[in-house]
């Protein structure tokens, strides 16, 4: 029998783990590997088995899963759905429903933080088309997509986990759709609930267009070159204009033979080798070059073109002292001695007749430089120019989007069919996108949060202390004294309830962690099905709408909506009663107690 001082001291060291995480003052990686390590020296985990968490399944597939969404983003495949979910002519509701129905979908293939990401700034957009405040819709969206994150095995980390600690545990993990049930009857629920009642407990704060201006950066002229072989020998630049309105852009001329064809050339049938010259912001010009078929200026000169893996649009400001002052990038040679487009230049607004390439550059003026991220890193150093922090823009592959959502279709269906392993499978999604160029070197080890990384592979073996120590059976005890005299579903309401008060304040892993072998050990003393309550712990781990810190989705909403702490709640608190008024009733239906 495990002695009490260990009981005491693991019960102890997560109590010191919660309170700095919720402090937050430090990094969640490091208090949790500090722990571990304390962990390790108390004698609550063998020194064989301090890292053990680093070779866990969980932690590979959770990295995996990072990488191939990072693949299904850069190829297109997901703006294919993006792209036609905004209308900002829509009623509000509407508009919550579809965008959230989409981030739901997504967040049910792709991790749902990057869903969140590639449907922010849709949403912010079609808020300032709509002259609405983002703040009625943004909450909405990030909470969808950490409801369509419970619908599949891949969509959030706590379903990972559970995945994997079942396995642990009972010698089977859950499969690819076992949470869709549960989940999917929570998410459907979740988002008509914040569609047609939810969005009127927010806030209309209007006067947050300083904060949505993180979405409308400077204003660029570009120049995108028509490519070699056209479709169709008919389009004019005229026939663009909606595509550019679109997007966000302006058309503001046309180059032929290195000339500018007079006024705006709208009449004019475009033949490759041709240049557009558009003026708008780099995600938007990147979003219009995609729409029009159209390439980069210099594009030749960069291996693999515009589908070359891992190309960004990054900003610099240009200082007095820089190389390039008073120079053109022509003149310098900028393309051809690092690899580098100057693509767009922007000048307090002012739009300019000469080429991009042939424009001496003044002090002050921000540019657009394009390029391998080391390549740009290089270039901007040698230019002696400032890049702005945070303001750059992949190049998305639209080409093969297509063929990235047939890999990962193939590595799913591989995992779903039983013939290898999911972190296999993902493993080999993750090979083939390097292959095909759908992800760079580079990508792989940046698509990883290597914070979560470590904070999961610091807490197993800390979790599985605490199980064999009996602090486990210590608290799922005094939940059946809470519970005595009940039927088994109320104690699975209380797991659930504790479940999800913690994930308000803690990473959804460590509460997952910390919540599963409690949860085992209320369903073994009450003789009940362990699946219904790891199902439980798995919903009410990923449902943290109360705190902007539960979920790293409500953190990136936080400024661009302009919301307080106590806005979290007015719209976070009835949503988790009606995941529990949901979900128990499900739990009870799909996985019999």
């Amino acid at each position: 029998m495990p002695m009490p001082d260990d009981q005491f001291l693991i019960i102890a060291l997560f109590a010191v783990i919660f309170v700095l995480l919720v402090w937050g003052r430090l990094w969640y990686d490091l208090v949790a590997f500090s722990a571990l390590t304390l962990g390790a020296m108390l004698g609550l985990v063998p020194y064989g088995e301090v890292f053990s968490g680093f070779g866990h399944s969980a932690v590979a597939i959770i990295a995996l899963v990072l990488i191939v969404s990072r693949g299904l983003s850069s190829s297109g495949a997901v703006e294919l759905i993006a792209a036609r979910v905004i209308d900002p002519d829509r009623p509000l509701p509407w508009h919550i429903a579809i965008i959230g129905a989409a981030g739901a979908v997504l967040s049910a293939v792709i991790n749902n933080v990057a869903a969140l990401a590639l449907l922010m700034p849709l949403d912010v957009e079609a808020a300032q088309k709509a002259k609405r405040a983002a703040s009625l819709s943004l909450m909405p969206l990030s909470f969808a997509t950490i409801l369509g994150g419970m619908v599949t095995l891949i969509g959030t980390p706590p379903n990972i986990v559970i995945s994997q600690y079942r396995q642990d545990v009972i010698g089977q993990p859950f499969s690819m759709f076992d949470f869709a049930p549960v989940g999917l009857t929570v998410a459907l629920a979740g988002i008509v609930f914040v569609a047609v009642i939810g969005w009127r407990f927010l806030p209309d704060r209007s006067a947050i267009n300083e904060q949505g201006n993180e979405f409308r950066q400077g204003r660029y002229v570009a120049e995108l070159k028509v490519g070699e072989t056209s479709e169709d020998e008919d389009i004019t630049v005229q026939s663009l204009y909606p595509a550019a309105d679109d997007a966000d852009v302006h058309i503001v001329g046309l180059i032929r033979h290195g000339k500018r064809r007079p006024g705006l050339g709208r009449n004019e049938t475009l033949t490759p080798g041709d240049f557009l010259v558009v003026e708008g912001e780099p995600k938007a010009i990147e979003a219009f070059m995609g729409k029009a078929s159209l390439a980069f200026a210099g594009s030749e000169k960069h291996e693999g073109g515009v589908l070359a893996p891992g190309l960004t649009l990054k900003e610099a400001i240009v200082p007095e002292d820089s190389r390039i002052t008073g120079n053109t990038a022509r003149g310098l040679n900028l393309l051809h001695k690092h690899s580098v487009t100057l693509l767009g230049v922007s000048r307090e607004g002012r739009r300019f007749q000469d080429r991009v390439r042939l424009l001496n550059i003044r002090p002050g003026d921000v540019l657009l430089l394009l390029g391998t991220p080391r390549n740009v890193e290089a270039a901007t150093e040698w230019l002696g120019v400032l890049p702005i922090e945070g303001r750059h823009t992949e190049v998305i592959q639209r080409a093969k989007a297509g063929l990235s959502i047939g890999v990962f279709l193939l590595a799913v269906g591989l995992a779903v069919a039983g013939l290898f392993p999911l972190a296999v499978s993902l493993a080999g999604a993750v090979i083939a996108f390097l292959l095909l160029g759908l992800v760079s070197g580079r990508e792989v080890y940046h698509s990883v949060e290597w914070k979560v990384i470590v904070l999961l592979a610091s807490l197993i073996p800390l979790a599985e202390a605490f199980e064999r120590t009996g602090g486990a059976d210590l608290l799922a005890s005094q939940i059946l004294v809470l519970t005595e005299g009940s039927a088994p579903w109320v104690s699975l309401v209380l797991v659930m309830v504790v479940t999800m008060t913690m994930s308000d304040f803690l990473n959804n892993v460590a509460t997952t962690l910390i919540a599963a072998p409690v949860a085992l050990a209320v369903a073994g003393s009450l003789g009940a099905n362990p699946d219904t309550f790891l199902m439980a712990v798995a919903v009410a781990a990923s449902c943290a709408f109360l705190t902007p810190i539960g979920h790293k989705n409500n953190t990136i909403i936080l400024g661009p909506g302009g919301y307080r702490f106590a806005d979290y709640w007015r719209m976070g608190l009835p949503l988790e009663l009606l995941v529990i008024a949901v979900s128990i009733p499900a739990l009870l239906v799909f996985w019999p107690i």
